[in-house]
């Protein structure tokens, strides 16, 4: 584990829930200096936050249902997020095909303008939208010849599995414990503090005092209230299952599309991993476990005929590679269709009863720092702590992201990478490519000392090598091989079932710290 990772049990805040939005909080907190313990019952990012269509985007969809504040907040969170990470996030251009009898012209050009200037508060480093004739743009060629018109505008793309450890590694740089495999069994408010019962994969037992409670359990947060901290509440959570699925790349080029739906919903395709395709997403209500949710025969079929209404070459059911599904916690706004559901967050703060309390209701992976921002200054004041937010500023920067130029996003990049590539002339450029945009400047951590592939060690399967499993073992809190395969790579679309048992094979040795 990392070395920050100090056992204590006296806390100023227990976070409950890794996902991106435990990780932002107890990473806000953990840098205004309150200890911190985040615990999360599997791996980090192991639900809802490895499931999203991977975008830190305003949401051009939403001015539709007049959702202006969020929209202007998450365009302003794009350009903070675009800043901290530029290794992970990056700007993507989108081609929207134009249909007139889903909406006029006119009126998405009065919307891509309003979403090129709203939340505009710092200096903008994306290009700003126009009209497109797609009989002469390189997005057009894979397009059904009808399409003919269209737009262009820009968003950005993230790894969100990866943006979540890198929250978790800053906290953990900045004093605060992580816990995962650790399940919150019950907690007991105080006057003065909340008693918790925490019990790690191995069955032991561990009881946490915590000045504060943050309830960051994502689908859970009802039933964490209910079932685990017996305290009543008034929210409700409307759970949407959002599903996707990945066929070999079905362009060449750079481009993602925005599909619009004659049920009127949007989906997604967007440029994944080099040689895919992603095309999400689905929206439909969800009342089973969350952590058994699964993509249907139903939501493949809708995906397939969504790209085909628009490609040339159709998509079936037979090209697909790979699909994942996650359950969003959205708050309950009683809207007919779970599309319409607002994707807008509630920080619930209670300390009328005793020890604070913060609970955290509905969001998007887009908003996260804002989030923990707005939870931590009620939360830290409700502590005595006076430290004033931090983590907006232009110089604060995720682990790794220590090369980024505020000027020019990809520059700052490319000249990274090309420094990576100097350094290890070794490497393979498709390995070096990689490990600069998983890793960044920890690309170091991950090499070592090594002077030549050879040293790498074991190469596992789709230039897995061994070097690395040790260094997401020991840095990453990695313990399985799904956890290296799917959420800190994407290599299990690479390595296949044999790959992944050798992986398996090799974790169970002597490798788990």
């Amino acid at each position: 584990m990392p070395a920050a990772d100090v056992q204590r049990d006296q806390v100023d805040v227990l976070v409950v829930g890794g996902g991106i939005n435990g990780v932002a909080i107890a990473r806000d907190a953990a840098g205004r200096g309150l200890s911190v313990l985040l615990c999360e019952q599997d791996d980090l990012a192991a639900h809802t936050s490895s499931a999203s269509s991977k975008l830190i985007h305003g949401g051009l969809r939403y001015l539709e249902q007049y959702e202006f504040a969020l929209v202007g907040k998450a365009l302003a969170e794009r350009d903070v997020v675009l800043n901290s990470a530029p290794h992970i996030v990056r700007p993507l251009r989108f081609v929207l095909p134009h249909e007139p009898h889903l909406r006029p012209g006119w009126m998405i050009r009065a919307a891509l303008l309003l979403y090129d200037n709203l939340g505009r508060r710092r200096a903008h480093s994306l290009i700003n939208s126009r009209r497109v004739d797609l009989r002469e743009h390189v997005a057009g060629a894979a397009l059904k010849p009808q399409f003919d018109k269209g737009f262009i505008y820009s968003d950005a793309w993230c790894d969100d599995a990866r943006l979540v450890v890198l929250n978790a590694l800053d906290s953990a740089a900045r004093g605060a414990q992580i816990l995962t495999r650790t399940r919150c069994e019950q907690v007991r408010r105080t006057d003065a503090s909340w008693i918790a019962q925490l019990r790690g994969a191995a069955g032991d037992v561990r009881q946490i005092q915590a000045r504060a409670l943050v309830n960051a359990t994502g689908p859970w947060a009802a039933s964490f209230l209910d079932d685990v901290a017996n305290v009543p509440h008034q929210h409700a959570l409307r759970l949407v299952k959002g599903s996707h699925i990945v066929v070999n790349k079905l362009y060449d080029h750079a481009y993602a599309y925005t599909f619009q739906q004659s049920d009127r919903r949007i989906v997604f395709a967007i440029p994944f991993e080099r040689d895919y395709t992603l095309i999400g997403t689905t929206d439909t209500e969800f009342a089973g476990a969350p952590e058994a949710v699964a993509i249907d025969s139903g939501e493949i079929d809708y995906l397939c005929a969504a790209a085909s209404r628009y490609f040339a070459r159709a998509v079936v059911p037979a090209d697909v590679v790979w699909s994942y599904s996650g359950v969003r916690p959205l708050l309950e706004d009683e809207s007919s269709a779970a599309a319409d559901v607002t994707r807008d967050y509630l920080l619930d703060c209670d300390n009328a009863a005793g020890a604070p309390l913060l609970n955290v209701f509905g969001g998007k992976i887009t908003t996260h720092r804002k989030l923990a921002e707005e939870a931590l200054d009620w939360l830290a004041p409700a502590l005595g702590n006076t430290h004033a937010a931090w983590t907006s500023a232009g110089d604060v920067r995720l682990p790794g992201a220590e090369f980024a130029d505020r000027r020019r996003i990809d520059a700052g990049f490319d000249a990274y990478l090309h420094q990576v590539v100097q350094r290890f002339p070794w490497l393979p450029g498709g390995l070096a490519l990689r490990y600069a945009r998983a890793y960044g400047t920890r690309v170091d951590k991950v090499i070592g000392n090594a002077g030549r592939l050879a040293d790498l060690g074991e190469n596992l399967g789709a230039d897995l090598y061994a070097a690395e499993v040790d260094y997401l073992v020991r840095e990453e809190w990695a313990r399985s091989a799904d956890d290296i395969l799917w959420r800190r790579s994407k290599l299990g679309l690479r390595i296949g079932e044999q790959g992944r048992e050798r992986l398996a094979a090799f974790l169970s040795g002597s490798r788990t710290p």
